[in-house]
Parts: structure tokens; sequence; C-alpha cells
């Protein structure tokens, strides 16, 4: 069974909500965004408002991402909230409209973010999936394991200060 995606923006008054559209369909261009305002004349009376819309596939998100060569990172950040059944992560809307994925794990970044939800049975699985590459076959990762990102972004280490791996180190 296909996911539900669901894809979401925060338009500032002082933001072209028409730009913040084309960001989003940088990834997800068959996202029909609803109940969006115009783009007003000064002085505007626009204000803060939460534009949203459905894709049926997140396949332009992940071809750039196996691009960028960042699965591992992908699966960490797209499963970081993770609560039975759904999952959702933020990605740039800054980087997005010049076609890279930058996934923000910090409150806010510069330019604004997308907010991309996820909910299906197994989704956890379902990422793993989409996510895999040849080198999990030496290093298997799966969501939420022990070699996932910390909550804050920051990387775990996979090796000691010497260089020793901390990895697999039962294998002798």
């Amino acid at each position: 069974m296909e996911p539900v995606i669901r894809i979401s923006s925060i338009v500032q008054p002082y933001e072209d909500p028409e730009k913040i559209i084309q960001s989003i369909k940088m990834f997800f261009p068959d996202c029909e965004i609803k109940n969006i305002s115009g783009k007003g004349e000064f002085p505007t009376k626009n204000v803060e408002e939460e534009i949203f819309g459905e894709s049926s596939n997140l396949e332009y998100l992940l071809n750039q991402i196996r691009i960028q060569r960042i699965l591992d990172t992908a699966l960490d950040v797209m499963t970081l909230n993770f609560d039975s059944g759904s999952t959702y992560f933020y990605i740039s809307r800054q980087a997005a409209i010049a076609g890279k994925v930058s996934f923000v794990v910090d409150e806010m970044t510069l330019g604004g973010m997308i907010k991309i939800n996820i909910s299906g049975e197994d989704i956890d699985i379902w990422l793993e999936q989409q996510t895999w590459h040849e080198g999990r076959n030496e290093i298997p990762r799966y969501s939420r394991d022990d070699l996932a990102m910390r909550s804050d972004g920051e990387p775990t280490e996979w090796f000691d200060k010497r260089g020793n791996p901390t990895i697999n180190i039962d294998e002798d």
C-alpha cells in the first residue's frame, strides 16, 4: 500500500506564495496546493497562513537524495519523528528552489521550511526500503537504530578517538 504524503508550509505575510509553491513543486510536481491567497498589493493585509496539499509519491525527492548520496541521513531524519504509522520531517524551501535537499532538524531555517508528513502501514520499513543502498550489505541500517543521528541532528560516531571502529565490535 502506498503511503499518504501531505505537504505543508507556512507563508509569512511578507513572502510570495507563488515562490513557495514553486519550491514545493520541485520535489512534488503533482501537489495541488489548497487554500492559497493571492499576492496582495502594498500595503498588504496578508496574515501568516499554512498552505497544504497532497502528493502521490516521493520519487523526485528520493531521486535527489540518491544523487546527493545522503540516503542514510535521509533514513535518520525521515524516521526521527516516527510514531505508530506516520512520520514527518522538514526540508529547506531555499534549498528546494535550487533543486537540492537540505533537511532541517532545528526549529527554524533561513528561507522557511516545507513539512512532509507521511503515513501508512509499516511506513518505517517502507522508508528503509526507499533509502536502501549497497553499503547496507556491509553495515546494515534500519530506522532508529544505534547508528542513527541524535535527535538534535548531531552525528553518532562510528569511530572512537583513536580511529577504531565502534560498530560490529563483537565480530572477530
